[in-house]
């Protein structure tokens, strides 16, 4: 499988990406709300830049699925920000994930996990279900929307996982690295959010969100682009 190299631009892009990044987690307990507002609403359309600027040919299935998670992802940050619209925020980080978990299993190529490395599962069902037996008595009404995000969440680590026999390795790792990022930071949330609260929480999910993110897209331009 050939590996992709990144198209002139890229790195400005990144940079760009990261500081603003920096940005928002600087801003997160600032007590004026626009400024980091401004500096999230920002932050998605660098990488869908990125990604524009990185398609080989035309535009493909897969390609729209990931400008399709990445502006799902945008619509979380922005509603997000309001804070009695966590529920609808929660539904547009639930959609990005959908996207992302169709382009994982939908890659052309060998399903590994169903097929003869089901071990891999492993641990991704020993992590969903700890995090749900922690958080279960502390969800009230919000069980069933948190358990089902939880499982959307844990199919796109799986979709992730999957992809060992479909793509080169640069593309297979930083995807990888990233989907874990993923679940790490929206792990993260709910903890802070129903169960214990604690002083980094801003920290700690942002930095996994920014990481995630850019290693999701990076991996998917880096990978055999045969789709």
């Amino acid at each position: 499988m050939s590996n992709i190299s990144l198209k002139r631009g890229t790195k400005i892009l990144s940079i760009a990406f990261f500081l603003t990044g920096v940005i928002c987690i600087a801003l997160d307990n600032s007590t004026s709300i626009i400024p980091e507002f401004l500096a999230k609403a920002l932050l998605m359309p660098f990488l869908i830049f990125i990604l524009a600027l990185n398609i080989h040919k035309k535009l493909n299935h897969f390609d729209k699925l990931m400008f399709a998670g990445l502006l799902f992802s945008w619509a979380g940050d922005m509603v997000l920000e309001f804070k009695d619209l966590f529920i609808p925020g929660l539904a547009c980080f639930l959609l990005a994930h959908v996207m992302y978990l169709v382009v994982f299993f939908k890659t052309p190529g060998s399903n590994v996990i169903f097929k003869k490395k089901w071990y891999l599962l492993i641990p991704v069902v020993l992590s969903g279900t700890c995090l749900i037996f922690y958080l279960y008595n502390d969800l009230a009404s919000m069980k069933i929307p948190v358990i089902l995000y939880s499982l959307v969440i844990l199919t796109m680590l799986t979709g992730a996982i999957n992809r060992l026999e479909k793509v080169n390795r640069p593309g297979y790792y930083l995807v990888l690295a990233g989907a874990i990022l993923f679940v790490i930071s929206d792990s993260a949330i709910a903890i802070n959010k129903f169960s214990h609260p604690f002083d980094s929480a801003g920290i700690v999910i942002m930095m996994t969100y920014i990481l995630a993110q850019y290693l999701i897209l990076i991996g998917f331009i880096k990978q055999n682009k045969n789709l």
